[in-house]
């Protein structure tokens, strides 16, 4: 469905637009239009909310239970409080997810024979028998993977790289490892996941281990050679490789100062000297003379040779880092880490 609001019919009180999205409005919407609007945020439910609404619905379906002799009814009762729980923690917050889990563990339930001509009950438009008894493990049989509030075109598809990137350049490997996987069990394409390892590799540690841009170039190779889930453990020992890597920014700041420049700066000529001069035309008007060529000549004779236009001449776009620290590993990388929680 489109919606075409011109901006002056709202600002008039012509059009009154509601609108309810399970999309980030900043991605979605159009910004004039987000601009008039008033956005409400609603927040993931908590657990204790999330039992509590899948205790009504489970107290709409009523399930009787009839114990056998191994199960009295604080057992029972004691099972179901166990199942709820644990459907809501892996609802992620979405109380549509907790319910359609809950209905499809019920459903999934046999029923006793002797029963089977009781009186059913709804719930959720799927009908159900009364006996229909839940447990933490009948939960995990019937769902079989946990819930990830995940879209790979959405808000926490963006907010997971985004975790992922910055726990690398925490050298938080065992983070690291957890937003990779997280990403992974919710479906996310394996090659975006290396292609964004790359990137960290020239970004993020660049010349401090030259190394490392190799290592994730791999990951992806692999990746795309062997596919899911094989490549996952060949994109988790990239990421940790990447995590306790040192880091060095100084590569990227330099290319993204020189890039802005050639975007607002104007297109400076090059200098004669570092002109080709194929012709002789060319020559004859001044392309390549004065230019040493280095491997003929020595550093003290090169010396006074600039490379910039005369516009730019003392400009510094990479300023090396520190230089890292050779001795430090995975263990000691992480045992800062643990120091700093703790």
């Amino acid at each position: 469905m489109c919606i075409v609001v011109r901006g002056k019919s709202q600002e008039r009180g012509l059009i009154t637009l509601i609108g309810a999205t399970t999309e980030n409005p900043s991605f979605s919407c159009n910004a004039a239009l987000l601009s008039r609007c008033r956005v409400v945020t609603f927040e993931q439910l908590t657990q204790d909310e999330l039992l509590t609404i899948l205790n009504r619905a489970l107290d709409t379906a009523n399930p009787k239970v009839e114990n056998d002799s191994t199960t009295t009814a604080a057992d029972t009762l004691q099972q179901e409080i166990d199942a709820l729980t644990y459907i809501a923690n892996i609802a992620d917050g979405d109380a549509r997810n907790g319910l359609n889990m809950l209905e499809v563990s019920l459903t999934s339930q046999s029923v006793r024979k002797e029963d089977a001509t009781d009186t059913p009950v709804q719930l959720e438009g799927v009908t159900k028998t009364k006996q229909a008894r839940i447990t933490v493990e009948t939960v995990q049989a019937a769902i079989q993977k946990t819930h990830f509030l995940y879209d790979r075109a959405g808000e926490g598809h963006y907010n997971t790289i985004s975790a992922l990137h910055k726990s690398l350049r925490g050298s938080d490997a065992n983070a690291g490892i957890y937003w990779l996987t997280r990403m992974l069990a919710a479906g996310e394409d394996p090659l975006y996941v290396a292609r964004r390892l790359i990137k960290f590799a020239s970004e993020d540690v660049g010349i401090a281990d030259p190394q490392a841009l190799p290592q994730a170039i791999a990951a992806y190779d692999a990746s795309a050679k062997i596919g899911m889930p094989e490549c996952g453990v060949c994109l988790a020992q990239c990421v940790v490789y990447l995590a306790a890597a040192p880091k060095s920014v100084s590569v990227y700041r330099a290319y993204s100062m020189a890039l802005q420049l050639n975007k607002t700066a104007p297109a400076y000529p090059v200098p004669f000297h570092l002109r080709n001069a194929p012709t002789k035309l060319m020559k004859d008007i001044g392309y390549k003379k004065g230019y040493l060529y280095n491997p003929d000549h020595t550093e003290e004779e090169c010396a006074g040779q600039t490379y910039l236009p005369d516009e730019l001449l003392g400009t510094q776009f990479y300023i090396p880092d520190e230089p890292p620290d050779p001795e430090r590993t995975v263990s000691e990388q992480q045992e800062k880490i643990r120091d700093h929680i703790h």
